[in-house]
């Protein structure tokens, strides 16, 4: 997610390599955006210019391949889970610029409202007392989930969401849910221990030709 999927998942916190970056430049345009994520880039602020990465150790989330311990599942109870209901707020609470290694500038807050509001970009929510508590977004393409960013107000608040992402993934009576894929960027040690792993360029690559013919999962499916 930058933030526990993509900085809490921090990036500084991952294990870079020198070919991570592997060009500088162009827009933001949908269909730029998305021509990156079927070809395994996804973008981040270099400077005043737009950074596309593709991590020579990418690491993912198979849907069961998560740890949910029994106290993270007991926590996650306390919190109801909605999505799209408020996606500008995710992106925004993602973007709070009190938080340490933010990288969700205006230019990429406003890229990805356009690609919700085109039905690609999605927000998985938290909610405690009809609250905003947590949450997280990405972009849904075929059997992938980029995720791009996560963020909590309350504990465990931002698992819980990603604990409702993977059910809404595995929900699926055509059978699909397997062919399914979680990115995540970077496998910082902070997922790691959520059952993130990392793979190669290659594999990821390879996989995702693959992802792109699965179905969308029933939720984004309309």
């Amino acid at each position: 997610m930058g933030v526990e999927l993509g900085v809490e998942l921090d990036p500084e916190d991952a294990e870079h390599d020198a070919s991570d970056l592997v060009g500088i430049g162009a827009d933001l345009e949908p269909g730029t955006l998305l021509k990156a994520y079927r070809t395994g880039l996804f973008p981040m602020p270099e400077g005043r210019s737009v950074g596309w990465w593709s991590p020579a150790h990418r690491g993912v989330l198979p849907l069961d391949g998560l740890r949910v311990t029994r106290s993270l599942r007991r926590s996650a109870r306390r919190f109801e889970i909605r999505v799209d209901t408020c996606f500008d707020d995710v992106v925004a609470a993602c973007a709070d610029p009190r938080r340490p290694h933010g990288w969700i500038d205006r230019r990429i807050a406003r890229a990805y409202g356009t690609l919700h509001r085109l039905g690609w970009a999605h927000s998985v929510e938290a909610w405690r007392d009809d609250r905003l508590v947590g949450g997280l977004y990405g972009v849904a393409i075929g059997g992938l989930f980029a995720g791009e960013s996560m963020f909590h107000h309350e504990t465990d608040a931002s698992k819980a969401a990603l604990v409702g992402l993977v059910d809404l993934l595995r929900s699926d009576p055509a059978g699909a849910a397997g062919d399914r894929l979680i990115d995540v960027q970077w496998a910082t040690p902070h997922l790691r221990t959520l059952g993130v792993r990392p793979i190669s360029r290659a594999s990821y690559v390879q996989r995702l030709e693959l992802l792109l013919d699965v179905p969308l999962p029933p939720v984004w499916a309309d």
